[in-house]
């Protein structure tokens, strides 16, 4: 193989060449080059305003309307429950059977005992099922 040698080869010139004094007159040039007003800028929110208005409104009522809808539900529903108050006081609370009554007025007590009809055969049935008959004697 024939050695190569960089030093004594001819060096090719590059085609490319700047013309006298570019650098030192670049920026005056660049200057004259820009326009002199400056263009109008349209931002991209002012341009679709009213789409993302829609998208706000829209998102805004789909958050709101589980919120409506609970609250009228509730609103409707502010009667107590009586089968859910008598399990808390039975199983909940430690209030006994005489605080109730102590609570009670006497109207509410008659209105109570009038209610509350216990036939010959709900007794029997309820001795009979319970097993601890002394207690039930004392109450």
């Amino acid at each position: 193989m024939k050695e190569f040698k960089l030093e004594n080869e001819p060096k090719i010139e590059s085609g490319f060449k700047t013309p006298e004094l570019y650098f030192e007159n670049f920026s005056k040039n660049l200057m004259q080059q820009l326009p002199e007003k400056e263009p109008k800028v349209i931002s991209l929110f002012q341009k679709n305003k009213k789409v993302f208005m829609m998208v706000a409104a829209v998102l805004t009522i789909s958050l709101l309307v589980p919120v409506v809808y609970n609250n009228s539900i509730n609103a409707n529903s502010n009667e107590i429950d009586a089968i859910a108050l008598e399990n808390y006081l039975s199983y909940q609370s430690n209030i006994n059977q005489y605080e109730l009554i102590n609570g009670l007025e006497a109207d509410e007590i008659d209105n109570i005992k009038t209610t509350v009809v216990l036939e010959n055969a709900t007794i029997e049935d309820i001795l009979a099922t319970n097993g601890n008959l002394e207690l039930l004697m004392l109450e």
